[in-house]
């Protein structure tokens, strides 16, 4: 390697999970690295979701094979001391309201248990031993004991942290200079910065970056969050997730829009209450009648929650794609340029291990494990200029 290959200048682009994670990577690497915002860090989906880092959810296949090391590599951050006291583990819980959904569980625990995954079958006296206070309308559940949860904005933090590097904030780039077909830099209002290597990681903004036509589809989500049901810790043991949510994830569909209900219990005893799945919607307001339907569904299936208040409603914007898989790899036109976006809802969970793998891109590795189906040459792409 050439001295600039031994420690390339980077650029990343987008200070979310990835974004992040990629650059606490490349300074482990001994890369010279430059991040850029156009806001500031965890402002987008990072800094507005429920914090799984969870399998249980996963599409079955590759992604749910993804989900699994990245799973492993929080503990391992958390054992190491970078993430330490930001990852915890606890079950997640599935539940089923109707027969079909009661067969799409027994499917998906299959699929799970044959990725190796614990999981443990329970029926409604089960999940009532769990969980008192179930509605009358669940049927039977499903418990993945190993899954785990980070807060976004806490681990954006503490990766930006360790890797030293302090972020360019509110600062938007307007394009990348590109000469003799490579990426050489990337231009803001004011300056132009050189790089070696551009990642652009930066959610709905790496659209126009990419030059890949109609690929990112904004997605939002309206959540709620209560007053505290406990003083002592989490009101729950775990996450009480809708089978509807599989649906979704099993089967990506253009349009798909509703509500797929999740009740998180948060660390600090209240309840984080989502989310709606809005298609093509990138603005952050919440309205009553999203609000409402997501507490009507909340209140039939755990029915305490009538003693909760609601102090806050937000909403995020979910960086989806039209197949419904992240993006990630070198571009295929273009050299020196790598993306890392398109994580919709499994950004927290998948984060520091696609900045892992974008990191060793950008520093002309082979990324360690498999992540040719996220390549962006599944994709049609216009001819760039040059």
């Amino acid at each position: 390697m050439s001295a600039a290959q031994n420690s390339p200048r980077v650029v990343v682009i987008g200070a979310g999970i990835v974004g992040a994670a990629t650059a606490y990577y490349l300074t482990r690497a001994g890369a010279q690295v430059t991040v850029i915002d156009a806001l500031t860090p965890a402002a987008g989906a990072s800094g507005a979701s429920d914090g799984a880092v969870s399998v249980a959810t996963k599409r079955p296949g590759p992604m749910m094979r993804l989900a699994r090391e990245a799973r492993s590599l929080y503990g391992a951050l958390e054992r190491d001391g970078v993430l330490s006291g930001l990852f915890h583990r606890r079950s997640t819980y599935l539940f089923a309201r109707t027969a079909e959904e009661v067969a799409l569980l027994e499917s998906h625990g299959a699929d799970l248990a044959n990725e190796g995954e614990r999981v443990i079958a329970l029926t409604r006296n089960d999940l009532l031993a769990r969980i008192p206070g179930f509605g009358a309308a669940i049927l039977a559940g499903l418990e993945v004991p190993d899954d785990g949860h980070a807060l976004g904005y806490q681990v954006v933090n503490r990766l930006l942290a360790q890797a030293g590097v302090v972020v360019r904030r509110h600062c938007p780039v307007r394009g990348l200079s590109i000469a003799q077909r490579r990426v050489v830099g990337v231009e803001t209002d004011d300056q132009q910065i050189a790089a070696d290597v551009v990642v652009v990681a930066a959610g709905l903004g790496s659209s126009p970056l990419m030059g890949i036509d109609d690929v990112l589809v904004p997605r939002k989500g309206q959540l709620i969050v209560t007053d505290r049901a406990s003083t002592k810790g989490a009101a729950l043991p775990g996450p009480l997730m809708s089978a509807r949510y599989l649906v979704a994830k099993r089967a990506a569909t253009p349009g798909q829009s509703g509500v797929s209900l999740v009740i998180d219990p948060l660390r600090t005893g209240q309840f984080l209450i989502g989310s709606s799945r809005e298609e093509g919607c990138a603005d952050r307001q919440t309205d009553a009648r999203t609000v409402a339907a997501i507490l009507r569904d909340a209140l039939e299936v755990y029915p305490a929650l009538a003693r909760q208040r609601v102090i806050r409603t937000f909403a995020g914007v979910r960086t989806a794609t039209r197949d419904g898989l992240p993006i990630v790899g070198h571009h295929p036109q273009l050299a020196g340029l790598v993306i890392a976006t398109g994580f919709e809802g499994d950004g927290i969970c998948l984060g520091p291990l696609m900045g892992a793998a974008a990191a060793r891109l950008a520093c002309g590795l082979e990324a360690q494990i498999d992540i040719d189906f996220l390549t962006p040459k599944r994709f049609p792409t216009p001819a760039m200029a040059t």
